[in-house]
């Protein structure tokens, strides 16, 4: 995630996020130090590689629970979106860009949890240009790049995991 603001969350990806911060800030960081400690005893820090993977391992912990701290804390929570036709984060939305056909989940990435499905916040430049926009509406944005980008609506539904 690299927006600090996180966006809109489902309840389900919130609560499963909350159980990671749970685990990680208790019984991850007991676990972690135990391995520190036990590499600890095998002697020289200079060359005792189970001791530097430890430490590594500790700091994708410790980054992953700031991300997550960060992302629950910032979250916007509501109910999967109802299936409307209108564009909302939740949605899963088909849209047509430069004459190709694009779908993507609007929301916050954590949802799709793990899936290969592409992710745009409803804070992207896309996104606030097809919130709130309905099947069938034409929109644009303008891109990083300056240039002005048209957007068709084709579908959206809700994101059901």
């Amino acid at each position: 995630m690299t927006e600090t603001a996180a966006g809109f969350l489902t309840q389900e990806a919130y609560d499963r996020l909350k159980a990671e911060l749970d685990q990680l800030t208790g019984v991850g960081r007991i676990e972690i130090a135990r391995k520190i400690e036990e590499a600890r005893e095998e002697g020289d820090l200079k060359e005792n590689g189970g001791y530097h993977a430890a430490r590594e391992e500790q700091g994708k912990m410790e980054a992953r629970i700031r991300q997550l701290t960060e992302l629950l804390h910032n979250a916007t929570i509501g109910e999967t979106p109802a299936d409307d036709g209108v564009v909302e984060p939740g949605m899963l939305v088909t849209v047509e860009i430069f004459g190709d056909e694009e779908t993507f989940l609007l929301g916050n990435r954590e949802i799709a949890d793990g899936s290969d499905l592409q992710v745009f916040s409803e804070k992207s430049a896309m996104g606030a240009a097809i919130n709130g926009k309905s099947v069938g509406d034409s929109t644009s944005y303008d891109a990083p790049n300056g240039k002005t980008i048209g957007v068709k609506i084709i579908a959206a539904k809700p994101y059901t995991g």
